[in-house]
C-alpha cells in the first residue's frame, strides 16, 4: 500500500501508466534507498547518543567547577563551524537549525543529570 502511494505521488500508477518491469525496477530502487536511509539513521542515532553522553559528562565537570551549563560562546562557535563546513546538499540554515536542536537536547540532558545528581546528594545527606 505504501509503495502504491509512493508510485502514485510520483505521477505513475501501479497498473496502467507504468510498464510493470520499469515500475518494479523503480520500486526496488526506492526500497534500496530506504534501506540505506535506515542504516544511516542507525548510525546517526549512535553518534547522537555518543555526543549526548559527552555533553552529560561535560555538564558533570562544569558542576564540579561551578561553571554554568549554558555557554553561548561555545554554542555560537559550534553553529558557525557546522554552517561553514557544511558540504551540502542541506543549506547552512538547515544545518544550523539541526544543530541548534541537538545542542538544546544536550543542554536538557545536562540539566536532567544535574537534577538527578542533586537528588542523590540529598539522599546521602
Amino acid at each position: 500500500m505504501a509503495q502504491e502511494r509512493d508510485v502514485k505521488a510520483a505521477g505513475g500508477s501501479t497498473q496502467g501508466g507504468v510498464p510493470p518491469a520499469k515500475g518494479d525496477e523503480h520500486r526496488r530502487a526506492i526500497e534500496d534507498w530506504r534501506h540505506r536511509i535506515d542504516a544511516i539513521d542507525t548510525q546517526l542515532m549512535s553518534l547522537l547518543n555518543s555526543r549526548s553522553a559527552c555533553a552529560v559528562e561535560i555538564g558533570r565537570i562544569k558542576r564540579e567547577l561551578g561553571l554554568p551549563v549554558y555557554s553561548p560562546e561555545r554554542e555560537a562557535w559550534i553553529l558557525d563551524r557546522v554552517a561553514r563546513e557544511n558540504p551540502g546538499p542541506l543549506d547552512a540554515t538547515a544545518v544550523r537549525r539541526v544543530f541548534e536542536r541537538i545542542i538544546d537536547e544536550s543542554r536538557r540532558l545536562e540539566r536532567i543529570a544535574s537534577e538527578a545528581e542533586a537528588r542523590e546528594k540529598e539522599k546521602k545527606d
